[in-house]
């Protein structure tokens, strides 16, 4: 069976962030994602972590302006600095959190798609060197265009076109089968054709469409889940997902009989 990371973004709503650390853990969640950190300064965070015994397997790299719809910086012309500032403050935190994998987000292409690609290539070199010495890996994730339009980045295959041109092993993908399901479908292909090959680095679950719990909706994870273990993926996967009952008390613990079974 993989090994699942709560994500603390979107599960356990009901309690404050903080005191989210505690609830994944009493529900056996070993390891945590989300967003972003940088709301807490991180010996906040990872004091956190360390009392819990759990490990910070993902988090983002500062987005631009989120509250005004940015999603990402990296295909973003005219806005290199920015983007550099903020994957220095990212490796900043995963260093104090023990982190290994940071997401970059690539951005809304929008007027500037004609500088998109080369802004993003040269952004990403530029990044996974900075990474590199501190044995970080930069995750790049195709998101779909119905939940993000005007990603940059939407299908598998050109972000493993990018690995290659981007040239640096530090650079992985975050294959994310909610946002695959969506937006490109035939997952378990996809699974057979990318996990073999080494360059994903990270896998995250959520239920279609309603990107609820994984035993809701159209997936059939089980079948994923044995084929994910089948081609020897040893990695974490995410539990990207919002719980159906939302932020009513329990909801993220009543909606975890996919993972007791």
């Amino acid at each position: 069976m993989p090994r699942f990371a709560a994500n603390l973004s979107m599960l356990y709503q009901e309690v404050d962030f903080l005191q989210r650390f505690g609830a994944a853990a009493r529900d056996g969640f070993q390891g945590v994602e989300y967003l972003f950190p940088y709301a807490h300064a991180p010996e906040e965070l990872a004091a956190l972590l360390r009392g819990h015994g759990l490990a910070q397997v993902l988090f983002n790299a500062p987005p631009g302006d989120w509250e005004a719809g940015e999603r990402g910086l990296a295909c973003l012309a005219g806005r290199e600095s920015e983007f550099h500032a903020g994957i220095r403050q990212a490796l900043e935190y995963a260093q104090a959190l023990h982190c290994p994998r940071i997401h970059v987000m690539a951005g809304i292409a929008a007027a500037q798609a004609a500088d998109a690609h080369a802004t993003y290539v040269a952004n990403l070199r530029a990044a996974a060197a900075l990474a590199a010495p501190q044995g970080i890996t930069l995750m790049i994730e195709p998101i779909n265009g119905r939940d993000m339009p005007g990603y940059f980045l939407q299908r598998q295959a050109q972000a493993h076109a990018l690995l290659e041109e981007i040239g640096a092993r530090n650079v992985q993908v975050q294959m994310d089968l909610y946002h695959c399901q969506v937006g490109e479908g035939d997952l378990a292909s996809k699974l057979r054709q990318y996990l073999p090959g080494g360059r994903v680095g990270h896998l995250q679950i959520a239920g279609v469409p309603g990107r609820h719990e994984p035993d809701v909706g159209e997936i059939h994870y089980p079948y994923l889940f044995a084929l994910i273990d089948e081609l020897g993926y040893a990695g974490w996967v995410g539990c990207e997902y919002l719980p159906a009952r939302g932020a009513a008390p329990g909801a993220t613990r009543g909606g975890l009989g996919w993972l007791t079974r």
